[in-house]
């Protein structure tokens, strides 16, 4: 059998079929086994995997109007997501409600009215803009998944040491963003989880950790909370603190094996205990075993520091 006829440089991720026959490319070319069909009036080469962006660029060129929207643009905007959401290849599109819903295979179709200013281009696509994404998200996501994402998206610190991190929207303009909002049925699952979401948060597993202490009942923990030295200096950032129990809390994700690592982590121990706070190291296995084993070792710290069981702290 004789070998495909290579196709044009422009072909070589996703196409319409259009685009490629104005590529000059014959209808039976089209046809070849080393394309395949993802959906009418497309073909993707199946040499290498495309990316997202790559996947979307010919679906909105066949859909006059269509902006990538709800999980798609969360992962376009690099949002954290739960693995159900970031395995799944359907795409969203969103239209206005006066045009048809996108119906193709492994794609879902949605119609919301949008402002321009909830629009955003990205790589030359429409794509709805961060904070209506994460508005969107709130009609596939939990409550807290919705605050792990927003946390994410709103943290922001200006530390001592390392690199400042700049909050990819604030949470103010977050919230007046969704407070702009009316008669959208998902927007009160949004507006419960604003009003758990905190500033300062490094990454998901800090986030789960606390919304597993706030759903115990647990006196509330800050996250990047700086612990003073009697001199009045912060010597210590810790993840998490509950100042009135002075108890702080460190989370492990597995990467302090390094002799370097150990020996700052012992110098941050030293300080913590200095400055008169109860540490305790929350690990990733803790998590996985659960809310027992980590409620076990967050009540022991916060007894050392005078908290009995009982109304919370908050």
């Amino acid at each position: 059998m004789r070998p495909s006829r290579p196709l044009p440089p422009e072909l070589s991720s996703p196409f319409t079929l259009s685009r490629g026959l104005a590529a000059g490319v014959s209808a039976g070319r089209l046809r070849g086994s080393d394309l395949q069909t993802p959906s009418r009036a497309l073909r993707m080469p199946l040499k290498d995997e495309p990316t997202l962006l790559e996947r979307c660029r010919p679906h909105a060129e066949l859909l006059p109007g269509a902006v990538i929207s709800h999980t798609t643009a969360a992962r376009i905007h690099k949002m954290v997501l739960p693995r159900r959401e970031e395995a799944d290849p359907t795409l969203h599109l969103s239209r206005e409600p006066s045009q048809a819903v996108p119906r193709r295979r492994l794609v879902t179709g949605h119609r919301i009215a949008l402002t321009g200013r909830e629009i955003v281009a990205v790589s030359g696509l429409a794509v709805t803009s961060v904070e209506r994404t994460w508005l969107d998200l709130a009609s596939v996501l939990s409550v807290d998944e919705l605050v792990v994402a927003g946390d994410h998206l709103v943290s922001e610190h200006h530390r001592p040491f390392g690199p400042p991190r700049f909050a990819v929207i604030p949470l103010a303009e977050l919230t007046a963003y969704v407070n702009s909002k009316k008669w959208l049925p998902y927007l009160q699952r949004a507006r419960d989880a604003l009003s758990l979401m905190r500033v300062g948060v490094d990454s998901p597993p800090e986030s789960w950790l606390r919304l597993l202490l706030h759903h115990a009942g647990m006196p509330e923990f800050v996250p990047n909370y700086p612990l003073m030295s009697a001199q009045g200096y912060p010597v210590v950032w810790t993840d998490l603190a509950c100042e009135r129990f002075r108890t702080c809390l460190e989370y492990d994700g597995g990467h302090h094996l390094s002799p370097e690592q150990q020996h700052s982590d012992h110098r941050r121990d030293l300080l913590t205990a200095e400055a008169g706070w109860h540490q305790v190291k929350i690990s990733k296995e803790d998590m996985r075993r659960g809310k027992a084993a980590v409620l076990t070792k967050v009540q022991r710290g916060l007894r050392m520091g005078g908290w009995t069981p009982g109304p919370s702290c908050r």
